[in-house]
């Protein structure tokens, strides 16, 4: 029976590639201010953000997304949000700037705002990508180039990778915390990359939904392409 991870895959595949990779059709697709360079190429290039509707912006990596950022007033920074606030209103696309109520972490108002869902392949200039996977979703980083090239295509070529499967049962002790399970859990498997993995077990059902993010994360460094979680 194929998992969930392989049924999401397999949804999304456009076509086969040499050398195992396939065109996936990527659903959702947020930015930050760091990808100012991603978009000021695509215009250069004089090409066109091929899904609007798809992406959402906010401005969280280099300035603080309360209110009254001093951050702002450095003129590297400045022009980095101005960038972005200029890129994303020329292309269309929603920006939860700097004093709008919505925005934040990019991978926290992803989930708050109903933009990440379940089943949707999901990908982010930006490493903590994965913790979308905890939402039934499959997420995972991209570099600056890759987040150019799914502005332009709305797809992005990818190895499908191995998927492991990690049960893990009996009740946590106080003090004992999801970030702390997943430590172990890293302990034993190590931090190597290559496979798409998915938690199963009591523990895990009885941990809530935004606690099964910090698990979700703290995979970053063991795949590239972290799996949705399962029971």
């Amino acid at each position: 029976m194929p998992t969930m991870f392989e049924k999401i895959w397999s949804r999304h595949v456009v076509a086969e590639g040499p050398g195992g990779q396939s065109l996936l059709y990527i659903d959702r697709h947020p930015l930050h201010e760091g990808a100012t360079a991603a978009l000021a190429r695509l215009k250069r290039s004089g090409r066109a953000v091929r899904r609007p509707a798809g992406l959402l912006a906010t401005a969280d990596h280099y300035v603080p997304t309360g209110p009254g950022s001093e951050a702002l007033a450095e003129p590297e920074i400045r022009g980095m949000v101005d960038g972005v606030i200029r890129s994303t209103r020329e292309a269309g696309v929603t920006f939860f700037g700097p004093g709008d109520p919505r925005t934040g972490i990019v991978h926290v108002i992803g989930p708050e705002q109903g933009y990440t869902q379940p089943g949707i392949v999901l990908v982010c200039g930006d490493s903590h990508t994965a913790t979308h996977g905890a939402f039934g979703a499959i997420a995972f980083g991209i570099g600056s180039t890759e987040v150019e090239h799914v502005l332009a295509t709305q797809c992005l070529w990818q190895r499908k990778p191995k998927v492991m499967r990690i049960t893990v049962t009996g009740k946590r002790l106080p003090g004992i915390a999801a970030k702390d399970v997943i430590l172990a859990i890293i302990a034993r498997i190590g931090a190597g990359g290559g496979v798409a993995i998915s938690r199963a077990g009591r523990t895990r059902r009885r941990t809530r939904t935004g606690t099964r993010r910090s698990p979700t994360g703290r995979l970053c460094p063991r795949t590239r392409m972290p799996s949705s979680t399962r029971r």
